[in-house]
């Protein structure tokens, strides 16, 4: 009696065994864009395929310097080697599925803290969590350059046009 509840239990557990390379590392370590702190390397499929999520920041308001998310990483490609490096876009939903865990939260927050250390050190650091679905996603906006005194309306610029090319009319 006893070998029949083996045999099964035994075929089930090397049924369930995936090779190394076959399965998702979730290594998670700095990656940097352009300056240091400014992506974070998420090894999420087999292979050393991944996210490079880029971190931005947001010192908009005064003192305080937090981070600005963008739900569009890039791919991936040898996280699990020693040239890790990124091309094209990765997926929304492997975004919010790898924000979902609470390792690579904390991976990007100690990336955010470091990165808004370098570009604002007088400025305090707020956490601001990256959005987990579709619906938290914002558009940024960029006051400063859409402020009325920086954008014209073009009506009003033909307008201002017409009026130097044709002076008498």
């Amino acid at each position: 009696m006893p070998a029949l509840l083996v045999a099964p239990l035994l075929l089930g557990s090397l049924a369930g065994c995936v090779p190394a390379h076959r399965r998702a590392s979730w290594a998670i370590f700095s990656l940097q864009r352009r300056v240091p702190h400014d992506g974070l390397a998420v090894v999420s499929q087999p292979d050393g395929y991944g996210l490079h999520i880029w971190i931005d920041t947001d010192t908009s308001q005064g003192g305080v310097c937090r981070p600005r998310w963008s739900p569009d990483p890039a791919r991936l490609f040898n996280g699990n080697g020693t040239a890790p490096f990124s091309s094209g876009l990765a997926s929304r939903d492997e975004f919010f599925a790898a924000v979902a865990r609470a390792d690579v939260r904390r991976a990007l927050r100690q990336q955010s803290e470091a990165l808004c250390r370098e570009r604002a050190p007088r400025s305090s650091f707020a956490w601001f969590e990256p959005p987990r679905n579709a619906q938290q996603v914002t558009n940024p906006s960029f006051l400063m350059l859409e402020g009325p005194e920086l954008i014209s309306d073009p009506n009003e610029v033909l307008r201002r046009e017409g009026d130097l090319l044709n002076p008498g009319e």
